[in-house]
């Protein structure tokens, strides 16, 4: 069992900011205080200067998920890699349940693709597609076996998206079981009549994309989600809230007291519809769904995330590549693969915007990045925190090193960045993933496989 002592830093938790030494012994921390002695025996880190931080917690990964005729570029190695990179240790990955089969049989399928490649640990969300006859059941059975959340889509019909009877009776379950259901909100019946409107007439440009799913169709999902889960009488999260539409609709309902979380994205606190009007095809590269939207949502966002009517900031990781994969859909937006890449650097954009411009403090990025989806997503205190007993999950985080993004040097396995040219302050210098060093100075050096699969645990003490 190693035993490591870093010394000299500064321990920042969602809840407090403290000078002292963080002693970890094996996979967990042993020890934290001001001057614990050093040993021999001890592995000494000195972190002056240096943040250290719960290691990131991504809840909203993409890796390996068909679609249509392609898959993500990043599968789980090359996945998770990124991410432990950027300085997140644990990820909540969603498996889908493909339509007439039963979802523990996915879970097995998503076991396999980790299996021997996983770099960090992770949970799995599961994504239903179909209730059918036992599927109440197997919502149990997978509650068991620590899949604790489920998503439903109110959008893409003929493939993803389920009616409200089926939302409503898999709420009606999660209020018996404990666990959470995750929506993607948007009115995709609506939005599916005015995308066929814009290819009749000839618009199959990547910006139509954008153009064809209004703010109010997000909005309106929002709440139609949000009053099933009441009349249900269980907890709900909203998934990539993209506007201010429909972050409104989340204040209201925290406003009444509901149990509503929602999350939001890097891509829609820093990206806009304005950045890609102009494009042309190169706007393949952010088409996702939500879309970008107006500039001016993205303070509305920011207020959300200062106020805490936005909880959590994950990335929507779903890479595919420009030059092969985005061009299936070269004379037809709808045919170009849904999603991008932002695994690696949700941290660094988040501390830099967050942080260094003085949207939020420290203590609430931990909040947003770690803290929050661990509570949320069954985690907590193993993971998202600092403490004696928790996980040596660690990130020591050096707040002034500067550097630019690009997909030159990124470690995404996909040829672009949405960030191209950003340039940020603040990057994980090393990582500790169970009190393994997995990334030294910027390096990845830990193997591929050594990633746990995490039983989350129901409700974990999220609704309170």
């Amino acid at each position: 069992m190693s035993t490591v002592l870093i010394q000299n830093g500064t321990i920042v938790n969602a809840d407090s900011t403290v000078q002292a030494d963080l002693l970890i012994e094996g996979a967990t921390i042993k020890e934290i205080r001001a001057g614990i002695p050093a040993s021999s025996a001890y592995k000494v880190v000195d972190a002056r200067g240096l943040l250290l931080l719960p290691g990131g917690i991504d809840a909203h990964t993409h890796l390996n998920m068909p679609t249509g005729s392609t898959q993500p570029a990043d599968d789980f190695l090359t996945g998770t890699r990124a991410a432990a990179i950027g300085g997140t240790t644990t990820i909540v990955e969603f498996a889908t349940q493909p339509r007439g089969t039963k979802m523990r049989d996915a879970l097995d399928v998503w076991w396999k693709k980790a299996e021997g490649k996983a770099c960090i640990d992770y949970g799995l969300h599961m994504t239903i597609t179909d209730l059918g006859e036992s599927g109440l059941e197997d919502m149990d059975d997978l509650v068991r076996e620590g899949v604790t959340s489920f998503k439903l889509f109110m959008a893409y019909p003929n493939s993803l998206m389920v009616d409200d009877a089926t939302i409503f009776k898999a709420l009606r379950q999660t209020a018996k079981n404990g666990a959470l259901i995750c929506m993607h909100a948007e009115n995709g019946s609506v939005i599916d009549v005015i995308v066929q409107q814009a290819l009749t007439e000839g618009k199959t440009a990547p910006i139509y994309h954008h153009l064809t799913r209004p703010t109010l169709a997000e909005a309106e999902a929002v709440h139609r989600a949000i009053a099933l889960a009441e009349m249900a009488g269980a907890p709900i999260y909203i998934v990539h809230v993209s506007c201010e539409d429909a972050l409104n609709q989340v204040r209201e309902a925290r406003d009444r007291g509901l149990p509503a979380f929602a999350e939001t994205c890097p891509q829609y606190l820093l990206l806009s519809l304005e950045d890609v009007t102009d494009k042309g095809w190169e706007g393949a590269k952010y088409v996702f769904t939500p879309p970008l939207r107006e500039r001016r949502n993205q303070s509305k966002l920011w207020e959300g995330l200062r106020t805490d009517h936005l909880q959590v900031v994950s990335t929507d990781h779903c890479p595919f590549c420009f030059e092969d994969q985005k061009a299936l859909g070269k004379d037809d937006f709808t045919k170009i693969p849904n999603g991008g890449p932002g695994i690696e650097h949700r941290l660094q954009l988040l501390h830099h915007h967050g942080v260094g411009k003085s949207n939020f403090s420290i203590n609430r990025f931990v909040e947003l990045v770690s803290t929050a989806p661990a509570r949320i997503f069954g985690m907590y205190p193993k993971k998202g925190l600092l403490a004696v007993g928790s996980d040596a999950d660690l990130v020591l985080w050096d707040p002034n090193e500067e550097y630019t993004i690009s997909a030159a040097t990124q470690a995404m396995r996909v040829d672009y960045s949405m960030y191209e040219g950003f340039h940020v302050r603040g990057n994980a210098r090393d990582v500790y993933s169970r009190g393994e060093l997995i990334v030294s100075g910027g390096k990845f050096i830990g193997k591929p496989g050594r990633g746990n699969y995490l039983r989350r645990e129901a409700r974990g003490g999220a609704w309170k």
